[in-house]
Formats: C-alpha cells, structure tokens, sequence
C-alpha cells in the first residue's frame, strides 16, 4: 500500500548510523539522500526517509519485513548493538497470528521498530 514513509528524528547522522546497522540483517541500506535527509531501502528503492527535524509527539510503531525468522533474530542483535533498547526478545507471537515471529526495539528518538517474518520455520 505504501510507496515510502518519512519521519522526522532529533538526530540525523545518529538515526542513520542506527537503522543502518539494525536494518543490514533485512538488507537495507542508503539508496538516497537528497535535502540533508536519508531515504532507506532495498535494491536502490528509497522506502524509510529520516529527516532532521523534532520527532512526532508520539511514538511511532515500524515493522520491517523480514525474508526468514534468521534475519528477525539478526535485527534484533543488530539494534540492540547499535544502542537501541530491547522491546521484545525475538519469537513467536500466536496472538497475531500462529506463524507470526517478531522482535522489537526502540530507536534513539524512542520510536518502536519491528522486524517480523509471517512464514512457518522451516
């Protein structure tokens, strides 16, 4: 349904150090910058845009798709290792769904991102 989202973040050199290396486990990286913001994604495709600029009031919620539960476990070490804050260890989550693995972090701005894969283990 969505082409690209953008949101603002207090810090944008310390955002993208951040989603950089949280989001290398799903493949994610630079594929464009323009006006001192970052447009994140895959295969050169901007899909995440950080601009600098005060954050939302409230907290936003981002899941990531992720290709295999492997890259959910990745994000989640990844996140916490670039300084985010655990909000969710890695694994299932049946009150969603049955197949439905995920894990969770807050960002640097306080903002909760997800990696999630929806496929049964293999």
């Amino acid at each position: 349904m969505f082409d690209h989202v953008e949101f603002r973040v207090r810090d944008v050199e310390a955002s993208r150090k951040f989603y950089l290396a949280a989001l290398a486990p799903l493949g994610v990286g630079v594929a464009m910058e323009h006006g001192g913001g970052v447009g994140l994604g895959r295969g050169g495709k901007p899909q995440l845009w950080l601009s600098q600029g005060e954050p939302p009031v409230s907290p936003l919620h981002i899941a990531f798709a992720a290709r295999n539960r492997a890259e959910v476990d990745a994000f989640h070490a990844a996140a916490l290792a670039a300084g985010g804050r655990d909000n969710g260890a890695p694994g299932l989550r049946p009150h969603y769904h049955p197949n439905y693995y995920g894990a969770f972090a807050i960002d640097p701005d306080g903002h909760n991102i997800e990696a999630v894969c929806h496929s049964a283990a293999p």
